[in-house]
């Protein structure tokens, strides 16, 4: 019976202890409430200081709004540097001659035109590359020089019945040009391709060689 009664004392001792527990945690809150409401009253406070010390901005009437700002000066409009002279550059190229030929961009009036035989002594050269790059940095020079800005390029190869791929030269040409200082705006391949066009040279039994 001692024992029982021993073990009964036992289990009244914790019961106490979260009695008191739970008191303590009741009073924390209490405290933290009165905290928080404190300060709220502070910042309302600080607040209705602020809106009585700021002066509202009279109310001005549309009439009265040009006396009250001065007028500002018009801006004064800059021509961009992309609105200038543009024109079409021509590029004919085969294996036998390289044709740069800068236009307005009408494609009436000639600015410059040059090409690769007049850069070279041989005539078996003036298809190749180097000719052809020297031609084209001419002709942008003097394009450049006349007020062009930049140019669309046209490429074109013989066609029709010859051949449809732009020889050696086209890709160098048009390399020349940019590094002239001109702007290249659209490219454009107008090689004349026929629709069922005229007979190939070389009759019948071909060219004889």
């Amino acid at each position: 019976m001692a024992d029982k009664a021993a073990k009964g004392k036992k289990k009244t001792g914790p019961k106490k202890k979260s009695s008191e527990n739970e008191v303590e945690k009741s009073v924390k809150k209490k405290i933290d409430i009165t905290s928080l409401k404190e300060r709220a009253r502070l910042v309302e406070a600080d607040l209705k200081k602020r809106e009585a010390q700021t002066v509202s901005k009279p109310f001005i009437k549309s009439s009265e709004r040009e006396e009250y700002r001065p007028r500002r000066p018009r801006p004064v409009f800059r021509k961009p540097r992309y609105l200038g002279k543009w024109g079409i550059a021509h590029v004919y190229s085969s294996e036998n001659n390289t044709i740069i030929h800068i236009t307005d961009i009408t494609g009436a009036e000639t600015i410059a035109r040059v090409s690769g035989g007049m850069m070279t002594n041989k005539d078996k050269d003036k298809g190749k590359p180097f000719p052809s790059m020297k031609a084209a940095s001419k002709a942008a020079q003097d394009a450049a020089s006349k007020g062009l800005l930049g140019v669309h390029l046209r490429v074109r190869a013989p066609g029709g019945s010859k051949k449809r791929m732009p020889g050696q030269g086209a890709q160098p040409a048009i390399r020349a040009l940019v590094r002239g200082g001109l702007r290249v705006g659209s490219i454009k391949d107008v090689t004349p391709i026929p629709h069922d066009g005229t007979r190939k040279k070389g009759g019948r039994r071909g060219r004889r060689v």
